[in-house]
């Protein structure tokens, strides 16, 4: 991991989720912010985005929807605080990186050493190296982000088994002002035929729209943990949520025999 005297979490899943080439993976995000649902003029800034974590080719105009909507106040965001779940370690509460920077194809993405200290001082967060070494959910949003904002820090945390409580008091630590963005990475429903996950993903849709937290179960998303904890952030703040696309892997680039649900929600 370390880098002359830099710790640098190498790109664990580039040339998978997404090109391992600089140019391959800018034609990658120019094709997906193509295919985007782009955002009416005067759209309101979100304070937090929900997008999904999928391969770019199955997800990623999904997520770009989301990401245009920070183009407008690009230089204004400073800090995004990157939640997502676990895929590959078994986590109980939730794992911050030691690294200094995540490196992708287009560079390295500075961590927010600040953001970390005090997410440490938050029950149940901890350094946990091995949570983010193979994470995808995390990652893949590292290109977007490189793209849509000019210098912004990340924290990147893993989510796994944590009372929504535990989540609220991490947001609380870190919410900030204007420069801070929070960003919840999750896919929706999994592997049913279209139909149903079409029912099923308008469900799930419904609640996040309407901030019912406990109407999202663990199945209905793989980020559940940590998306049940925005909600209720939101809730409290009085903040909206705003649906801005929902497809799933039948509609871009999969059969429809068994699909993933992807979602972009913006909250402000």
């Amino acid at each position: 991991m370390t880098t002359g005297q830099a710790r640098v979490r190498p790109a664990a899943v580039a040339g998978a989720f997404y090109p391992k080439r600089p140019d391959a993976l800018r034609t990658a995000l120019d094709d997906a912010f193509r295919d985007a649902r782009v955002p009416p003029p005067q759209a309101p800034v979100p304070k937090a985005l929900v997008v999904p974590h999928a391969g770019y080719i199955y997800s990623g105009a999904v997520a770009a929807s989301a990401y245009l909507r920070l183009l407008p106040v690009r230089s204004a965001i400073t800090r995004v605080v990157l939640l997502g779940p676990n895929h590959r370690v078994p986590l109980e509460g939730m794992a911050v990186s030691s690294a200094d920077a995540f490196a992708t194809p287009l560079g390295l993405v500075t961590l927010d050493v600040e953001a970390r200290e005090h997410a440490l001082r938050v029950p149940g967060v901890q350094v946990n190296d091995a949570a983010h070494a193979l994470e995808h959910s995390l990652e893949v949003q590292l290109p977007f982000l490189q793209t849509v904002l000019d210098d912004a820090r990340v924290l990147p945390v893993v989510v796994g088994r944590t009372a929504s409580a535990g989540v609220v008091a991490l947001l609380d630590a870190l919410w900030g002002g204007s420069e801070t963005l929070v960003i919840v990475s999750t896919d929706l429903s999994h592997y049913h035929r279209y139909e149903d996950a079409l029912a099923l993903d308008r469900r799930t849709i419904a609640a996040i729209a309407a901030l019912r937290p406990e109407s999202v179960g663990d199945r209905d998303a793989c980020g559940a943990y940590p998306l049940r904890g925005l909600l209720s952030s939101a809730g409290v703040r009085g903040l909206a949520p705003e649906v801005l696309d929902v497809r799933n892997s039948g509609d871009t680039a999969g059969d429809r025999d068994s699909v993933v649900g992807y979602g972009a929600v913006a909250i402000g």
